[in-house]
């Protein structure tokens, strides 16, 4: 895929979403980062800072997605946000690629793992590169499916939402910068 046809959809915070960003800085790749306003983010390239009311078309029950993560998650506000803008991320892009772990349960840990969810309630295309197995998986409408060395998953949209962990490790770095480079030309 060419580079000026695409953009990346994401949310600017700390770990992945920044290096997703920066990854696509780095390749000339247009970032839109979904925000609110007062939530820090260290991505400002293509700063979307959703109104009050745009949050509120992405409200989502924390009960639902507590029965649905298998997980309990508190009620407040920040956290609300955030989920608010995953829907954003998750909705703009035509595929979906996260960094973190997949649990036991095939959720994606944390609140990371509402983007996982809403992408397979959605039937977008979703793939994970999880840290701890050093492995990139797709999620084939059922389970997690191992990608084997040689047939990682390349960006095939030219809408695609990027995300994950805070806490980045160096091999999730080096699995998104090389996902961008082997996708983009």
């Amino acid at each position: 895929m060419k580079k000026e046809d695409c953009i990346l959809f994401s949310g600017g915070a700390q770990g992945a979403e920044a290096e997703f960003g920066a990854s696509a800085e780095n390749l000339g790749i247009e970032e839109v980062n979904f925000t609110f306003e007062g939530h820090t983010i260290v991505r400002h390239r293509g700063l979307r800072v959703l109104t009050h009311e745009e949050l509120k078309n992405g409200d989502v029950s924390l009960e639902y997605i507590s029965r649905l993560m298998n997980r309990r998650y508190t009620d407040n506000t920040t956290f609300r946000k955030i989920l608010q803008t995953i829907w954003y991320q998750i909705n703009n892009g035509q595929e979906v690629f996260i960094v973190g772990e997949i649990l036991p349960d095939n959720t994606v840990k944390g609140g990371t793992g509402w983007g996982a969810e809403f992408s397979k309630i959605c039937n977008k295309p979703l793939s994970v590169f999880d840290q701890k197995k050093n492995a990139w998986f797709t999620w084939n409408k059922l389970n997690w499916v191992e990608r084997k060395k040689g047939d990682e998953p390349l960006i095939t949209h030219t809408h695609f939402a990027g995300g994950g962990t805070r806490f980045l490790e160096e091999n999730g770095k080096k699995a998104i910068r090389e996902l961008l480079e082997r996708s983009i030309s």
